[in-house]
């Protein structure tokens, strides 16, 4: 900012948005001569939408306050004109209702639905007013699409085609403008193509309560900034990319990195925490490039955490297992199987578990069944974090209530895993299987895990110290190379789907468990213990959700076919005993 420069924080006028509820009555309006019923105090954007009318808007959002600052919603409204005397109402020729229209057009994120409202969305005034409104902002808006980020989902771009003029009437020469200005490390700003609608200084105030954000100057020479001495640096700052409709606002990490029309998207669960934030993993080629936000009401509405956005950089992680290991030498699944079939069928029954709550419900039954053939204590780790009163939660993994659900454990998260260290020290344990877990960070030295008779099976997707002393390592996939369900902190079961495929010949650890589980039902382990290769579900999430479906509880009846987009509230009732980590009230959530 140049001297003299002074900062003003610009406070709109925003009433609040009026949210649909059940117990609104409804009322009747016409929208381009089409009439619909939407709850009273609904706005028109979104009444519009019921008939299939997409008023076209910058500035509003569903989940933030109203603004009305960008015009782009302009639409004529009017209602049945009436005898003043008599109260009759008036009709045109041929019987038709007459119309009283207001004579200036109203912003259709600020006008709500009133009884007998009418609504033109394609009159010669509003396409006027729209032309104008896009005239005014590429006044000064560079010609940068072919190098701008948001081309291919850029409203600026879409509406300048579908509703503007088609030539340029402007012979000046446009502002200029602070461009690739980092407003703090995860999101850089290009000022000329700002169009001030203040999404982001809305989020910001209400959502993340992290008021940052203002505009400076006056007039086409407005900007957005960071009050002086701060910046965007907090945990969800890179939704005010996702927020923008144009390319002002994008993220570093996605920054010059792909054209989105090149990029498929496959809908996924966050893993960082038992919130269970939706997602959208977009990838090429099996590639992942970012991971975005995407709405469920019932959950994380439009928005994520950035530390979520990171998990894409584990697809290439220098850490990552890659291979089946033997005694530390690389060999094939089968090989690796075969291997840890005999380590089980040996153990004599002095067998033990480490569980985890990163695996996803399918792998959880898969494993109880293992220890219902094998019995022997399972632990559990807990995974504690500070909770941000939003989508990070105290529980920082995102299942375990899958594993509660599925049979696998039944208490709260263990705190430490002295008793198993107590048991590996006096030598009660022979072979120990561990479950996406590096037991050396909950208490158990590395010089335990090296005494010469315990074996250890360690299922898991980086190299770490457990890795070093396993006897058979099974390498794990990450929640994007693979289906499966998790069950977050509201007790929501929650689908993810496969957007790329994992390293070669590393399959799903369900996959894994069910060939385990058939290595043994083919030797002594599992039909010593009444099971049988007959019982066990193909290696496919379909297969294994027909077993889970048929059980009784919250499960019964569901298939992950039939698992919707917002997912499935269970009855956790029967858990209620159990004191869960998450102890705040967060979004969607009441502790």
């Amino acid at each position: 900012m140049g001297k003299g420069c002074v900062l003003l924080e610009i406070v709109f006028v925003m009433p609040a948005a009026v949210p649909s509820r059940p117990s609104a009555p409804l009322v009747r309006i016409h929208v381009d001569g089409v009439e619909c019923e939407v709850p009273a105090g609904t706005n028109l954007v979104e009444a519009a939408r019921k008939v299939g009318v997409e008023i076209p808007h910058f500035c509003y959002h569903s989940q933030l306050s109203v603004a009305g600052n960008c015009r782009m919603c302009l639409v004529e409204t009017g209602v049945r004109k009436s005898d003043p005397s008599t109260g009759d109402a008036g009709t045109g020729p041929g019987g038709a209702p007459e119309i009283a229209w207001s004579p200036k057009p109203a912003s259709a994120c600020t006008t709500l639905a009133s009884e007998g409202l009418h609504v033109r969305t394609l009159s010669p005034l509003v396409r006027e007013c729209r032309e104008g409104v896009l005239e005014f902002l590429n006044l000064n808006h560079p010609l940068d699409c072919p190098v701008c980020d948001q081309a291919g989902e850029c409203r600026l771009q879409e509406y300048a085609f579908a509703h503007g003029r088609g030539y340029s009437r402007a012979g000046t020469v446009k502002n200029r403008k602070p461009k690739a200005l980092a407003l703090g490390p995860r999101v850089m700003f290009d000022a000329e193509r700002c169009i001030l609608c203040g999404r982001c200084v809305r989020f910001f105030r209400e959502i993340s309560k992290n008021p940052v954000l203002g505009f400076v100057k006056r007039g086409s020479r407005s900007e957005l900034a960071c009050f002086p001495g701060t910046e965007l640096d907090d945990n969800y700052s890179v939704n005010a990319a996702d927020l923008c409709p144009v390319g002002a606002l994008t993220s570093t990490s996605f920054r010059f990195g792909c054209r989105v029309w090149f990029l498929q998207k496959t809908p996924s669960i966050c893993p960082e925490s038992s919130a269970g934030v939706n997602t959208d993993v977009w990838h090429r080629d099996g590639r992942v490039f970012r991971i975005t936000p995407r709405r469920n009401d019932a959950v994380n509405d439009s928005w994520m955490p950035d530390s979520g956005r990171e998990f894409f950089r584990m697809q290439k992680a220098p850490d990552r297992m890659c291979e089946h290991l033997r005694d530390g030498v690389a060999v094939t699944s089968a090989a690796a199987i075969a291997a840890a079939g005999a380590l089980l069928r040996a153990s004599s029954g002095r067998v033990a578990y480490v569980a985890s709550g990163r695996l996803a419900l399918e792998a959880q039954y898969l494993a109880a069944l293992l220890v219902r053939a094998l019995p022997g204590p399972v632990w559990l780790p807990a995974h504690p974090g500070p909770a941000d009163g939003l989508l990070v939660s105290e529980e920082r993994t995102p299942n375990f209530r899958g594993a509660l659900l599925s049979g696998l454990f039944d208490r709260p998260p263990d705190a430490d895993l002295a008793p198993l260290a107590a048991a590996l020290g006096s030598g009660a344990v022979q072979t120990l299987v561990i479950f996406c877990e590096d037991v050396t960070a909950f208490g158990v030295s590395p010089e335990l895990l090296r005494k010469n008779r315990l074996k250890i099976i360690y299922f898991t997707p980086r190299a770490d110290e457990t890795t070093a002393r396993a006897s058979v390592v099974f390498p794990v996939l990450h929640v994007f190379e693979k289906d499966g369900t998790f069950v977050n902190r509201q007790f929501r079961l929650q689908k993810f789907l496969r957007a790329v495929p994992g390293p070669e010949g590393v399959p799903a650890e369900m996959a894994t468990l069910v060939r385990l589980l058939h290595a043994l039902a083919d030797g002594e382990g599992l039909a010593a213990n009444g099971g049988s290769a007959a019982a066990l579900p193909e290696p496919n999430v379909s297969a294994v959700w027909r077993q889970l479906g048929a059980s009784p509880g919250p499960l019964h009846g569901l298939t992950f076919e039939g698992i919707p987009p917002e997912g499935v509230l269970l009855d956790g009732s029967p858990w209620a005993h159990i004191g869960f980590p998450e102890k705040s009230a967060a979004l969607h959530y009441n502790a």
